[in-house]
């Protein structure tokens, strides 16, 4: 059959048009691979062990504990400290304070008055935070998540995230919570980093799929671990402080749950430091 001079135009342009698609979709999916998929794999996801860890939030970070993982303060500890510990073979985690207001960091004065609430019992110089207003909240956190990023940090612990359980000031409700817990998680993955659940029992199962791994205090004392189970089961780790309860009472139980416990004290100094087992358990 033949092509009319109108016939061999237009299949001229469908030819161009095609090509000019298939380029678009190349350069699509090249942008993704370069882009996208490194950040969505390449984030640290800890699983479950027993292996020890460590948590030091004063003083001069001791580099000599034989932990895997460290956790220390995102505002205090610097980049050359986070990069030595990574020579070293260990995963760093960036401590930051997400649901109170700190009178001692050097952000403080950024928050608006009327979001700052009751004093957190127990901590003077600490004051609840109004986590429903996101849209205040949101500038100072996100600077913060990106100071975590900037030094180099693996993950981020955003600590008190279950202000609706306390007398914050605010009429916190339990959905105000997952919706403000869940607007962290985002944030920090978005900046390449994995983030935990720091305590918070009750909401488990909402939170489980947004967060990478859980950092839990006294869960023993408590009688709450076996709340943060899920994690174990989904593949992902549980990190546990214990301040009162001797290790007698609590390593045969971490054995069993599949979980990292170790025994501090409250003040969070480097030492003493004793786990439940080694780090190369």
């Amino acid at each position: 059959m033949e092509l009319n001079a109108e016939s061999t135009f237009a299949a001229s342009i469908v030819v161009a048009m095609t090509k000019r698609s298939l380029a678009a979709a190349l350069l699509t999916t090249l942008a993704a691979v370069l882009f996208i998929a490194p950040g969505a794999t390449a984030r640290w996801q800890p699983k479950p062990t027993t292996a020890a860890w460590q948590w030091q939030l004063q003083g001069k970070i001791d580099t000599s504990i034989d932990a895997r993982v460290y956790e220390v303060d995102g505002f205090e500890v610097g980049a050359k400290t986070v990069a030595k510990l990574h020579r070293q073979g260990r995963k760093v985690i960036c401590y930051l304070d997400v649901g109170s207001w700190e009178s001692y960091r050097s952000d403080a004065d950024r928050f608006p008055q009327l979001v700052v609430g009751r004093a957190y019992e127990g901590y003077p110089d600490e004051r609840w935070l109004d986590i429903r207003r996101i849209d205040l909240l949101a500038p100072i956190l996100r600077h913060r998540f990106d100071l975590c990023r900037h030094k180099g940090f693996d993950a981020v612990e955003p600590d008190n995230i279950a202000g609706y359980e306390n007398q914050t000031g605010f009429p916190l409700t339990g959905a105000d919570q997952l919706r403000f817990n869940r607007w962290v998680a985002r944030e920090v993955h978005r900046r390449g980093m994995s983030v935990a659940l720091k305590n918070d029992p009750g909401q488990v199962g909402q939170l489980l799929r947004s967060f990478d791994f859980a950092v839990v205090e006294e869960c023993f004392a408590y009688d709450e671990c076996g709340r943060f189970s899920p994690f174990v089961e989904a593949g992902k780790a549980v990190f546990v402080a214990e301040y009162e309860e001797p290790l007698t009472a609590i390593c045969g139980q971490a054995e069993r749950l599949r979980f990292s416990a170790i025994h501090k004290d409250y003040d969070l100094f480097a030492r003493p430091w004793e786990p439940c087992f080694p780090a190369g358990s």
